[in-house]
């Protein structure tokens, strides 16, 4: 079996998949999930034929997916992937680069040297700062806060990356109550403590109250995020930037999907005074709609994501006198992220981006006016691509979810907000249509009406 057959094979399935996606339902059959059983099976004593192995991927594999890719998912901030980026995905995984070091892979370097100063200039961040290309928001929110946790302690005269942590001087970290739980795992990680933070008061709507920060100092590492998981608020960026550089503090922004918002002109206001902080973490997955995973570190002090990343003196590493990407990221090894980010931003440009952060914002506050003039209760300011839904008591709120999920014209998650039982629904795909939300939107109302 040649490439060439194999891969023209694994095309056209994956085309088939993709046009099915309009008309199946976004939840598996059970059927689909039954079938899964036969894949339990002894590890094979000989060789299998590739096509055989990739013809029962697809026959068991496609129908047992959530159909994510799709324009009626919103369960979780969850992108589809554009056609450029499905289509550099493919091409990069045949190309089969180790993007660490630029002479292990020189096209993948460039390619990503080009997107990191694309997202700067799309974001309105400043043009200096350094970047890394990790798995998703954990892992950059914990690249940034190392940053940050090296350069507060070099200050202090002692460096953490030769010494550790034992005998340092403390930090402080300090987040906001709605913090989100990639932000708390990466500070376990990196040795700061899950318990150890100071917790700000929030606002209605999930926003840090400036007004309730605690004094901070210049061994204070604040944290504040863009786009809450659940109502899609952003803290007051420029109120906490002020108070934070004033006492010498590192502002850190988790904007895993609300830091998009500055690419669309209408709702960057959101945002403004995000370009002050000092390291920002970012998903491509979510809103860019790259194909897992692919997650963005920027940090303005480039020597401090260096000299926290960089893996130090190797004589079989050979660098170059350009950037070296594994100076910037946890990894030595990883695939080459950045071409189809960097395929992402050449297909959209500048207003593309836009618009499709923008066409997502629209068709959240369509669902929040059609949900709100049945009769049901949303309960969050619907500013970006996420609305909060109460059909009732808990109970009965919860009942809808499970039949919505089941009936599979969309798909829609739970969560808790302020005590509540709501449903969450999360707008971050370009595939989806104002057809999808009507779908949507008549089948969320149909199955609440069957439910009461």
């Amino acid at each position: 079996m040649t490439h060439r057959k194999l891969l023209q094979t694994a095309a056209a399935l994956a085309a088939d998949y993709l046009d099915s996606l309009p008309t199946r339902a976004v939840a598996p059959t059970v059927a689909a999930l039954d079938s899964l059983r036969a894949l339990d099976r002894p590890f094979p004593e000989r060789p299998t034929d590739p096509l055989a192995v990739l013809r029962e991927l697809d026959a068991r594999g496609s129908p047992a997916t959530i159909a994510s890719a799709g324009g009626r998912f919103f369960g979780f901030v969850v992108g589809g992937s554009l056609p450029a980026a499905v289509a550099a995905n493919v091409l990069a995984a045949a190309w089969d680069q180790n993007a660490g070091i630029t002479v292990l892979a020189p096209g993948a370097a460039a390619f990503e040297a080009v997107a990191l100063r694309w997202l700067l200039e799309a974001l309105h961040l400043p043009p200096q700062a350094a970047g890394g290309f990790v798995t998703g928001a954990t892992m950059a929110n914990f690249t940034c806060l190392a940053a940050a946790r090296y350069a507060l302690l070099e200050r202090s005269g002692w460096d953490v990356e030769a010494d550790g942590l034992f005998g340092a001087p403390p930090l402080t970290v300090v987040v906001g109550d709605e913090v989100h739980v990639s932000v708390v795992k990466a500070l376990g990680l990196l040795g700061l403590g899950r318990s150890r933070v100071v917790r700000v008061p929030t606002d209605g709507q999930g926003r840090m109250r400036a007004d309730r920060l605690p004094p901070l100092d210049s061994r204070t590492i604040v944290c504040i995020q863009a786009g809450n998981v659940n109502t899609g608020a952003c803290d007051p960026v420029g109120e906490v930037s002020r108070a934070a550089h004033e006492s010498g503090a590192w502002l850190h922004v988790d904007g895993a999907f609300g830091l998009w918002a500055g690419a669309a002109p209408a709702r960057a206001p959101l945002v403004a005074g995000v370009e002050d902080a000092d390291s920002w973490a970012l998903d491509a997955h979510k809103w860019l709609n790259v194909p897992y995973d692919s997650g963005v570190a920027l940090c303005r002090d480039a020597a401090a994501l260096w000299r926290s990343m960089a893996p130090g003196p190797a004589a079989y590493l050979v660098h170059g006198s350009t950037r070296e990407p594994d100076d910037y990221t946890p990894e030595l090894s990883r695939r080459a992220r950045g071409v189809e980010i960097w395929a992402a931003l050449a297909s959209l440009g500048r207003t593309g981006l836009a618009d499709l952060v923008e066409r997502c914002c629209r068709h959240a506050a369509c669902f929040a006016a059609g949900l709100d003039a049945a009769g049901y209760e949303v309960l969050n300011d619907v500013t970006l691509n996420q609305v909060l839904v109460s059909f009732g008591d808990d109970a009965k709120t919860r009942r809808v979810i499970e039949g919505i999920q089941a009936d599979g014209t969309c798909w829609c998650g739970g969560t808790v907000w302020h005590g509540r039982a709501a449903m969450r629904i999360s707008v971050s795909s370009w595939a989806t249509t104002e057809d999808d939300v009507e779908r949507s939107l008549a089948a969320m109302i149909r199955v609440a009406r069957a439910v009461a």
